[in-house]
């Protein structure tokens, strides 16, 4: 090798270098807005959960109150935002909506509290959160492009969606277990998914460009943060204790 092809060599393997660092760096960004979230809604829901005046606004003991669903409704329509118009916010504006998002889904969360035992709930948190690492470094270090996976994904997630909206009027207990089983299967893919697309997008936005920067890592935390708590969700089904 000479000298011209030794210096080449060098220099790609410093950008080799420098890219990981940017790509780990943004990523790092993302995990910490996520876990901020993941915190607020925790630390949300399980104040909620033991507050009997909120529990009395929220539930009666035939079901969810009006406001329930209005929080539902608005949860809604805070994702829609920030997934559709956060380029067009703030920083400030769109870190409010996504912690403010945290908190109210927090509140719609408390009834996991009760349904479940105390200790059902953490050891399957404890599941999530490990299963959420495996699959995110995954995704992260696989040189397995991920993207036809992520378009199948998404039209199984849009089956599972119609599916529960059939179950609500059927109330099918079989059907609810297969609903329950793809749901976990779609949000492990999904973690995967997501994590590859944000490592890619790592390597293409400019550090430098903050406000730009801050926001495609809120965007980003909140794919993770719903991969995260569907998959909970999921698996709370199937190792949850019922009180």
């Amino acid at each position: 090798m000479n000298f011209k092809d030794y210096g080449n060599t060098l220099e790609q393997s410093f950008q080799k270098n420098a890219l990981a660092k940017q790509q780990a760096a943004f990523i790092s960004k993302v995990y910490m807005w996520m876990s901020l979230a993941l915190f607020i809604s925790g630390f949300t829901a399980y104040f909620t959960a033991n507050s009997p005046g909120l529990l009395n606004l929220m539930f009666t003991p035939t079901g969810p109150t009006f406001l329930y669903y209005a929080l539902i409704i608005g949860e809604l329509g805070l994702v829609f935002a920030l997934s559709g118009a956060i380029y067009k916010m703030t920083l400030g504006l769109a870190s409010a909506i996504f912690l403010f998002y945290s908190f109210i889904n927090g509140m719609t969360l408390a009834m996991i509290f009760l349904a479940y035992t105390m200790s059902s709930i953490a050891s399957t948190f404890f599941i999530t959160a490990g299963t959420f690492a495996i699959v995110s470094l995954y995704g992260y270090f696989t040189k397995t492009d991920l993207t036809k996976f992520g378009r199948i994904l998404f039209m199984a997630l849009l089956g599972v969606l119609l599916a529960i909206i059939v179950n609500i009027f059927l109330k099918n207990s079989m059907l609810d277990l297969i609903i329950s089983v793809v749901g976990v299967l779609i949000f492990v893919g999904l973690i995967a998914y997501d994590t590859q697309t944000l490592k890619s997008l790592g390597a293409q936005i400019n550090a430098y460009e903050r406000e730009s920067y801050s926001k495609t890592a809120i965007q980003g935390a909140l794919s993770l943060y719903l991969d995260f708590i569907n998959l909970f969700l999921y698996l709370l089904k199937f190792l949850g204790s019922r009180r």
